[in-house]
């Protein structure tokens, strides 16, 4: 049985779910300190005097600094994504020397021998601000007379694409539809909260993080504060989670590396969860003005979309990017003439936004789907019939968009005739009409989403364009140990994706070596110094095709062995089973013992290693591109607003399967997020920019009691764009479901004149829309 495709439980989960693994809170090297940030709970103000001495001089704490202390040293955050020549970036210091701008900003620290004496001390720290006004409401930010979060004023750029004449398009269009779309703001809340460890043995200095991006972080802080890259090491452990949310290069890393050079001991910071919703960087925060211009028969003719996209306080790592990310979706999986895409970046005092799951592509798809919804709805059409009409059909593949992606493989009928069947779409929809003739006050809706995106950010070549910093490849290796075990050592940071298993099955198949003879190293910049780390579900389709590129060099170098061992020509040989057989004879040799045969090298070829170890960095021509149908039933009590998810389908495509568990895993996942936004998460802040939503008790997350069962299943066109066939599948849920979800609530409520119900589609919203829609 091969490997790839098999349902394999994860080899990491038995010392995952049982505790015996390393996470960064675990560690603690001897004569280890303890930071605590001191906060401000002001969300704009100059900071006019910062005393530390009355925590210094308290039992237990070992030193206190203000911003002011460490203005020399500690630089500016990077911003690796100038998405315009004329974009603005403001200096972000990791602790703010004269002004703060967002709650949660850090304004001075208290380290000491106890995380808890180091929270103590801050309130021996006395700070003094001159307030100045918020700005929390994204168009008012633009007003002329609005107040300023940057001297520079509150535009952080502009961009605007075009394809095709937009005007013509919508020129006498028989069919019309604006809308107004909002993306709240969302608080990721991976399961391990952040946390830092930074130690220095006089001459370089080890940095263990909850993070993803270990390598570009190692790159980030030498460029930071000056140390030189060689001598900075960055281990991420096992992490708990990240959603883009770890995607990151935080005050916390710079700060705790600075302060371990300062004080010459290990420093340690911890997050508190309540610390993380206020400087975790946030998801979302978007304004969408959709327009869309059709024939009569339901034809796109045209789309234009402007977006305000709120950047917060400050551009952090990817921060300007995320929101053009969608730029390149909103047309989705539609045919269409002409498309135009704007796009503003807003300063405002509330924390930084930044990727969460998906980045810019769930908030495309929501915006194209809920409008295809109101096109059917003028067109008194079934939604999917109107999307049929405009997609493109399988045959038609490779297909260039109007946004100019190359799509290279897909079968949306067939993805959507199997949702269908499973979810009994005729059934509902009888019994929908039945409801609406007799009144029932508990109307059942029916959502909608056929979604694709592209994901595994590279190739290089168009991040370039794309005015991105880095670039898109990824790196793997494998050592071919003596004793016939094999390391697989990745530049990806997994932190819950099931990275070793399914390296360890795309090189069980590869090399023909069992499955469990093979360990996978990861997350360590000493280790595996090579990478680009993890995001944007380019994990296995970057990350996993340089691991089997990696294999394929290690087999042709034990070829050239195995040739001189059984006496033939290389071309002479077959492989297969984890074995070279001279053809036409019972003569071989396995990998494994070519792989002892290298280490003793008693008898080598000349020109010949003594190894056959081999390492591969991958850069691929393309994004993939899966794709699939979500349809969600929920039940609306019409005199309460309460909304209950009744039956959940989502098939999706996402290329060839290499573990079909762990693509299970992915999608209830990504589909559980995407319900939270569309039901229950957001992050609110008030007139003066405090978050009111700070705890989980304000901040509501869906638990399982809130889910339905889903239903899931795939079809399988593959990718014609990697070796392996894989799309990728970490954001697929999360970009489908939200739509999905709110199609369904405005489905069950459009009888009553409503088209909209703003996110989260709480009970007192829904509510509320059905009152206003009585009076």
């Amino acid at each position: 049985m091969t490997e790839v495709g098999r349902a394999r439980r994860r080899k990491e989960d038995a010392r995952l779910l049982t505790g015996r693994t390393q996470w960064t809170d675990n560690l603690r090297p001897p004569g280890t300190l303890h930071v605590a940030f001191l906060r401000s709970p002001m969300a704009h103000a100059r900071i006019t005097r910062v005393d530390v001495s009355g925590a210094r001089g308290m039992t237990g704490v070992v030193a206190a600094f203000c911003g002011q202390d460490l203005a020399a040293e500690q630089g500016s955050l990077p911003c690796a994504w100038p998405v315009t020549e004329d974009i603005v970036i403001p200096d972000h210091p990791p602790m703010a020397v004269s002004e703060v701008r967002y709650v949660g900003e850090a304004v001075a620290c208290v380290v000491a021998t106890d995380r808890y004496l180091a929270a103590d001390a801050l309130e021996a720290i006395e700070v003094d601000y001159e307030p100045l006004p918020a700005v929390v409401d994204l168009e008012e930010a633009l007003a002329p007379d609005s107040p300023k979060v940057h001297e520079s004023g509150n535009q952080a750029y502009t961009m605007k694409v075009t394809s095709g004449d937009v005007d013509a398009a919508f020129r006498d269009a028989p069919i019309v539809i604006e809308r107004t779309y909002h993306q709240q703001r969302l608080i990721p809340a991976a399961m391990e909260p952040r946390a830092v460890l930074a130690s220095t043995d006089g001459d370089s200095y080890t940095v263990w993080t909850a993070t993803q991006i270990p390598h570009v972080l190692r790159v980030m802080l030498a460029l930071t504060t000056g140390i030189p890259e060689h001598k900075i090491r960055v281990i991420a452990p096992d992490v708990g989670g990240g959603f883009g949310s770890k995607l990151q290069v935080t005050a916390e890393e710079v700060l705790c590396l600075l302060l371990t050079r300062r004080l010459g001991r290990p420093v340690k910071w911890n997050e508190s969860r309540s610390e993380g919703n206020l400087t975790v960087h946030h998801g979302r925060g978007q304004v969408q003005r959709v327009k869309l211009a059709a024939d009569a028969d339901g034809r796109i003719r045209g789309l234009r979309v402007e977006l305000l996209a709120d950047m917060g306080a400050y551009l952090m790592l990817l921060t300007p990017g995320v929101p053009l990310l969608g730029a390149s979706m909103f047309n989705a999986i539609y045919k269409m003439d002409a498309y135009e895409f704007g796009c503003t970046g807003v300063f405002t005092t509330k924390m930084p936004t930044d990727a969460y799951r998906g980045a810019g592509r769930p908030e495309a798809t929501f915006g194209i789907e809920r409008i295809m919804d109101e096109l059917a709805a003028e067109l008194k059409a079934d939604p999917l019939e109107v999307r049929r009409r405009n997609w493109i059909r399988h045959e038609e593949f490779p297909y260039t968009t109007i946004s100019g992606l190359t799509y290279d493989s897909g079968n949306y009928e067939a993805a959507t005739d199997k949702a269908m069947a499973l979810f009994g779409y005729d059934k509902l929809r009888a019994e929908q009409a039945d409801r609406r003739d007799r009144g029932d006050p508990v109307q059942l809706g029916i959502g909608v989403s056929t979604y694709t995106e592209m994901c595994g950010l590279a190739p290089s070549r168009l991040l370039k364009e794309a005015r991105y910093a880095a670039g898109g490849w990824e790196h793997g290796a494998v050592r071919m140990l003596p004793t016939g075990k094999v390391e697989v050592i990745t530049g990806t940071s997994p932190h819950g994706q099931g990275h070793v298993t399914a390296w360890s099955q795309i090189a069980a198949d590869a090399l023909g070596v069992p499955f469990d003879d093979i360990t996978v190293i990861h997350g360590d910049t000493a280790i595996a110094h090579k990478g680009m780390d993890t995001y944007g579900s380019r994990s296995l389709v970057i990350g996993g095709v340089a691991v089997l590129q990696a294999c394929e060099k290690v087999r042709e170098k034990a070829r050239k062995l195995a040739a001189h061992v059984l006496e033939c020509a290389p071309d002479d040989l077959e492989f297969a089973g984890g074995a070279f057989t001279v053809r036409g004879t019972d003569a071989r040799a396995t990998i494994q013992e070519l792989a002892f045969a290298a280490f003793t090298a008693h008898d080598l070829p000349d020109g010949v290693e003594a190894r056959l170890d081999s390492e591969a960095t991958y850069d691929p021509d393309n994004y993939s591109f899966p794709h699939g149908t979500h349809l969600c039933a929920v039940e609306v009590d019409t005199e309460t607003g309460l909304t209950r998810i009744r039956s959940y389908v989502a098939v999706d495509d996402v290329g060839k399967v290499v573990n079909p568990l762990i693509v299970e895993g992915q999608v209830h996942g990504g589909i559980a997020q995407g319900i939270g936004q569309a039901l229950f998460e957001e992050a609110v802040y008030d007139a003066d920019g405090n978050l009111l939503t700070s705890t989980l008790a304000d901040y509501l997350l869906p638990s399982a009691a809130d889910l339905p069962d889903f239903v899931t299943d795939r079809t399988e066109t593959p990718a014609t764009g990697n070796p392996l066939g894989a799309k990728g599948v970490g954001e697929a849920g999360c970009i489908a479901s939200t739509p999905a979800v709110v199609n369904a609530v405005v489905d069950a409520l459009r009888p009553h004149g409503i088209h909209d119900v703003a996110m989260p589609c709480t009970p007192e919203r829904v509510w509320r829309a059905l009152e206003g829609a009585r009076s």
